[in-house]
């Protein structure tokens, strides 16, 4: 299938919005193709970074793949399609990491993979949990606490030797994407795919939210009403300085139309 990115209007980024099936369909074809992939996803934080980084943005309009992992940005892209184009239904295209992981088992010729980040028990969580979901896979983990410029370098190296198919690495953003754009040129070829917070959520040590609170796009009050102090400032914080920064960078457009 052809991947082409479509325009998210008002927020200035494009996306490849894709179904868990389309997407497990491009995996297909990754991992059979080999070379270096990258797959990534876009909600309010990562626009904001987008808008606010300029290699934050580059890494972004490099990557492979942009899902939409986020209710506003699917709203927002939402509005560019009609009724009859053949789309699916709207909230098909919202895809977080715990939407598509489980699906990882209908990738053909999938045999190896590496889970970077989380805590030594969460992490052990998720590779076990994965060992289920592709069970004729080997799955390999390493921690990514505490994270720094040695524990990076060996990060590397134990992928350099483990060669792996896919990796899902899980160091919130936007260190995962500086790691993999600092660390381009010394990676092995494998599907690197961000995953934030997902592998805590695969281990079942971060309850995730009920799917039906996901389909209403009310998944960030389940989040704050866990973790106040870390997503607090994402939603009520966060949105106000990407409208600054949106507003940045019409105002001259606007001025040469006056």
């Amino acid at each position: 299938m052809t991947l082409e990115r479509q325009s998210v209007p008002f927020l200035d980024v494009e996306a490849t919005p894709l179904t868990v099936s389309q997407l497990t369909a491009v995996l297909n074809k990754f991992v059979a193709e080999g070379g270096t992939r990258f797959v990534v996803g876009h909600n309010l934080h990562s626009v904001t970074l987008l808008h606010s980084e300029p290699a934050f943005r580059s890494f972004y309009a490099n990557a492979d793949v942009v899902l939409i992992d986020g209710a506003p940005v699917l709203w927002l892209w939402a509005k560019t399609g009609e009724e009859d184009d053949g789309r699916a239904p709207v909230m098909d295209y919202r895809l977080g990491s715990t939407d598509w992981i489980p699906a990882l088992g209908n990738i053909q010729g999938l045999e190896r993979i590496a889970v970077i980040g989380a805590g030594s028990v969460a992490n052990a969580g998720a590779v076990a949990k994965l060992q289920q979901i592709v069970p004729g896979a080997r799955v390999d983990g390493m921690p990514g606490e505490g994270w720094n410029s040695d524990v990076e370098e060996t990060a590397v190296e134990w992928l350099s030797r483990l060669r792996p198919q896919l990796v899902l690495l899980g160091l919130g953003m936007p260190l995962q994407e500086q790691v993999l754009s600092r660390r381009l040129a010394a990676l092995p070829p494998a599907v690197y795919c961000t995953v934030g917070g997902a592998i805590e959520q695969i281990a079942g040590v971060q309850k995730l939210a009920p799917r039906w609170i996901g389909r209403l796009g009310l998944e960030w009050a389940w989040r704050l009403m866990l973790h106040p102090q870390r997503v607090a400032y994402r939603v009520f914080g966060e949105p106000w300085v990407l409208l600054g920064l949106l507003l940045r960078r019409r105002l001259p457009v606007l001025r040469r139309q006056a």
